[in-house]
């Protein structure tokens, strides 16, 4: 005799499989309350629209919130073990999803903070399985993972240099030229070499202006030599990723296969 479930069974299927018809319409209504309560928060900063329907959006806003509130309730419900759940990425999502709605009743303008609930969009990767879309990701995450020492390294003589040259920038400058201390130079020396370039401090001196042109000139390896960095682990990691994955000598050599792949997806062949 088939044993009946409990409500707390019937609640973690439906809240935490994803690949079942009831537990794959929970996430889709829950994706679409998301993006709808987002949108809300959005439309209520503008300024006509907070004029003249900013009553309405707060109680709309209101509603998700309460909404999303007992969500959270049933989660820690249902969950098996609830310490697992709360300190858990999607579990530290879902709560401050929820916090700044009533902060707001405390400390007015906060609840603008609700957009982190896009975070929570996330979770349509586990509700359609995207596996192609989450090991390209974890490949960009093992990439960055790879080469984090290699791009410490290299930030840590951007911090050195835009340390000195802001020194330097604030003894030729000097305050008459708008370089007050030395944390004002290291400022101005970060923008320059980031190549944003505000204008809010500039040089005025030939020398000072000698020296923001070599800045300038260095700043294009701000971006070029991380990217460089990045992009060998990621062509290394891709390639370690395909020479992994199954392939068959006699037919669609070519074609990259998922790791539990049991047949070929062009011919329909058995693989080795």
């Amino acid at each position: 005799m088939k044993k009946q479930r409990t409500v707390k069974e019937r609640l973690q299927h439906i809240i935490f499989d994803y690949n079942t018809v009831p537990a794959k319409m929970f996430d889709l209504v829950l994706i679409a309350a998301i993006i709808l309560s987002v949108t809300v928060v959005m439309l209520d900063s503008v300024g006509w629209i907070h004029e003249g329907y900013g009553g309405v959006l707060y109680a709309v806003e209101w509603f998700f919130t309460v909404l999303f509130t007992m969500e959270y309730a049933l989660r820690l419900y249902a969950s098996k073990t609830r310490l697992k759940y709360v300190t858990s990425f999607y579990g530290i999502i879902d709560f401050l999803a929820i916090l700044p709605t009533y902060f707001s009743l405390f400390f007015p303008g906060t609840q603008y903070l609700l957009v982190i609930r896009f975070f929570r969009v996330l979770r349509i990767f586990r509700l359609l399985k995207l596996m192609k879309f989450v090991s390209e990701g974890e490949m960009v995450i093992a990439s960055l993972r790879a080469s984090f020492r290699k791009i410490f390294v290299f930030w840590f003589f951007i911090i050195v240099l835009v340390s000195i040259i802001g020194a330097l920038m604030y003894l030729i400058e000097g305050e008459e030229n708008g370089f007050h201390s030395i944390p004002e130079g290291v400022y101005w020396a970060i923008v320059t070499v980031t190549t944003v370039g505000f204008g809010d401090i500039s040089p005025q001196t030939t020398v000072g202006r000698a020296l923001a042109s070599l800045l300038m000139i260095t700043g294009y390896s701000v971006i070029a030599v991380p990217t460089g960095i990045v992009s060998v682990e990621m062509a290394v990691m891709n390639k370690k990723m395909n020479t992994d994955l199954p392939r068959r000598d006699q037919c669609c050599s070519d074609v990259r296969h998922d790791e539990d792949a049991k047949y070929c997806k062009v011919c329909g062949q058995p693989l080795d």
